[in-house]
């Protein structure tokens, strides 16, 4: 009796192993997925400010052009550990001039890195994963134009059990999606809603979090703990923000509010990005904001 259940549960280990392998492979694009796409860097300085690359790849103060010195080092603290932004300047050595463009585009939205392991998603792919790939190769061939540096990448502070990295196979699994959150019955809202929930990934500050990191799609930009443990970040729901569409769209072009306050914290990155929007686009955001329950 006691033979039978032992082979009955070392079959089922084996099983549940297979199953975790299976559903762990880290997933890449390939070439022929990107044949036929060609690139514009002037479409992919677009893309470039609405996905806020120089947000967090740049070093840490850097201002004006030295933001597009993409040398990586700035800290993001977490529940699950401290974060460390990679360098993904041109250096061939240290940063991403040596990648593929399927390389890149696998990174971008599928979180898979050129050694075919998966990213922590603290890099926002969950995102990025419902960018289109004309988008993908257009930021690709905008970011070659950018200044090399030879900056070495600091390690994550990530301790055991999340710093495995095969398990976040797990967590894709579960919560890397390419379904939009909200309808999008015009033009203005599909544009609106593809520069909030794709390019401009804002559920990822702005939506609560589970007890595994994922988004709370239920609670979607209702506000959220700051992942560094100090403060709340706003909701920016209609009932929560009480702006109108004129007010989105000043605040994304200046950081003033209709209260005469100005954008503080991360936001003043993020406005920094906005500001070079064209107009329609910051436009398509405060429609896609007021559109929310």
């Amino acid at each position: 009796m006691l033979g039978r259940i032992f082979r009955w549960g070392v079959f089922l280990t084996l099983i549940g192993l297979g199953v975790y392998w299976f559903i762990t492979i880290p997933k890449t694009v390939s070439d022929e997925q990107l044949a036929g796409l060609s690139s514009s860097s002037e479409d992919g300085e677009q893309v470039f400010h609405a996905a806020g690359c120089a947000s967090c790849h740049a070093a840490e103060k850097a201002e004006g052009d030295a933001k597009l010195v993409l040398a990586g080092g700035q800290r993001f603290p977490s529940p699950f550990g401290t974060f460390v932004a990679p360098n993904i300047s041109t250096d061939t050595s240290h940063g991403i001039g040596g990648w593929t463009q399927a390389e890149f585009v696998s990174a971008v939205v599928q979180g898979t890195s050129p050694e075919g392991q998966h990213y922590f998603p603290a890099f926002p792919y969950s995102s990025y994963a419902k960018m289109t790939l004309q988008d993908a190769v257009n930021l690709h061939a905008y970011m070659q134009t950018l200044p090399s540096d030879a900056t070495p990448n600091a390690q994550h502070d990530v301790a055991f059990p999340f710093n495995i990295r095969r398990n976040i196979g797990g967590w894709k699994f579960l919560f890397l999606s390419e379904d939009w959150v909200s309808d999008a019955n015009t033009p203005e809202l599909e544009r609106g809603r593809y520069l909030v929930e794709a390019l401009g990934h804002c559920a990822e500050c702005h939506t609560p979090r589970n007890a595994l990191g994922g988004l709370d799609r239920a609670r979607w930009m209702q506000g959220a703990a700051d992942p560094s443990g100090k403060g709340r970040i706003p909701g920016i729901t209609p009932a929560q923000l009480g702006w109108v569409a004129a007010d989105i769209a000043e605040y994304l072009k200046s950081g003033f509010t209709p209260e005469f306050d100005t954008a503080g914290g991360h936001m003043v990155a993020v406005v920094e990005n906005t500001a070079k929007l064209p107009p329609e686009d910051r436009a398509a955001i405060a429609a896609y904001l007021l559109a929310l329950p």
